[in-house]
């Protein structure tokens, strides 16, 4: 509660620092902020959740679907999304953008890629890597007992949407897609390999502290083209905010933080450390974050 205390502190002094015309007072209603199944999303909401309290914003969260809020958004059933990544989500985001309601707020300066992947002791049991005809050929170091002849690919949880079993099928890859329940079970597993050096390729992304636990690499599929099944995932994609149209009219205030909220690789992989090394829950791992980052943040509020 202390610690709180000290973050909320200083709200009335901020408010007065605000220069040019005066801002159209904000709506008593709640943001509604989604909750979704990745560390760093969660946490991050947390952050923007206490930076709006402190701008004296009524704020709510709720547990969301990574699919299909972007529908919830556009309707303002939902106001924002703090993390669009563009390889899991662009094709909901543009959906939902295409029938009006929502729009990009802003984008972080991170740069995200989502893709297979395999820590570095894999590359020494299939010389190639990290090329994808290489790894195919490899196919069978990977097999396990529920996957027969066939390698297994630990996919991400079946909400994100991934392109896996298409990709499989269109390139004719000698693997069988398993879908793993959280990114906590992804880690788990790896975890689990790690200990004996067994071969596992499964999905992986960056930013996320991962690439600083377990060195790996991608596979490199055909390069990306829109629409293309049989090509990799986008090598250099954005990570965009959205937001509900309304909510620039209904809290202008709180709309100008969002917007200015810009988070880097390494700021976004911290979050998740927090969590997913440390073991905090998220809420106290968005207090702990803002506490080392407070020039940060507080330069968003202002």
């Amino acid at each position: 509660m202390q610690r709180k205390a000290c973050l909320l502190a200083g709200a009335a002094a901020l408010a007065l620092s605000f220069g040019g015309p005066a801002m159209a007072e904000d709506s008593s209603d709640p943001i509604i902020i989604p909750i979704h199944n990745w560390s760093s999303q969660i946490v991050m909401s947390h952050i923007l959740g206490e930076m709006l309290t402190e701008n004296g914003n009524s704020v709510e969260f709720v547990s969301a679907d990574s699919q299909a809020v972007y529908e919830a958004i556009r309707l303002g059933d939902v106001h924002l999304q703090v993390e669009v990544w563009e390889g899991a989500f662009a094709e909901s985001f543009d959906a939902a953008r295409a029938q009006g309601g929502i729009h990009a707020a802003g984008a972080h300066d991170a740069i995200t890629r989502e893709e297979w992947w395999y820590p570095l002791w894999v590359k020494d049991q299939c010389p190639g890597l990290p090329d994808w005809e290489a790894l195919n050929a490899c196919a069978e170091i990977f097999a396990t007992p529920e996957t027969g002849d066939r390698g297994r690919f630990l996919g991400g949880p079946v909400d994100w949407l991934k392109n896996d079993h298409e990709r499989v099928e269109a390139m004719d890859l000698n693997f069988t897609v398993v879908n793993a329940g959280s990114a906590a079970a992804l880690w788990a597993e790896l975890a689990a390999a790690e200990r004996n050096e067994t071969p596992i390729v499964l999905f992986n992304w960056t930013p996320n502290f991962a690439e600083a636990v377990w060195p790996g690499e991608f596979v490199e599929f055909p390069p990306w083209e829109e629409g293309c099944l049989a090509c990799g995932h986008p090598a250099d994609g954005y990570l965009k905010i959205a937001a509900w149209d309304g909510m620039q009219e209904n809290w202008p205030s709180a709309y100008a933080i969002l917007s200015r909220l810009n988070f880097t690789n390494p700021q976004i992989a911290e979050m998740a450390r927090l969590v997913d090394v440390e073991g905090l829950d998220p809420e106290d791992a968005a207090i702990a974050w803002m506490e080392e980052n407070e020039d940060t943040w507080r330069a968003w509020m202002n």
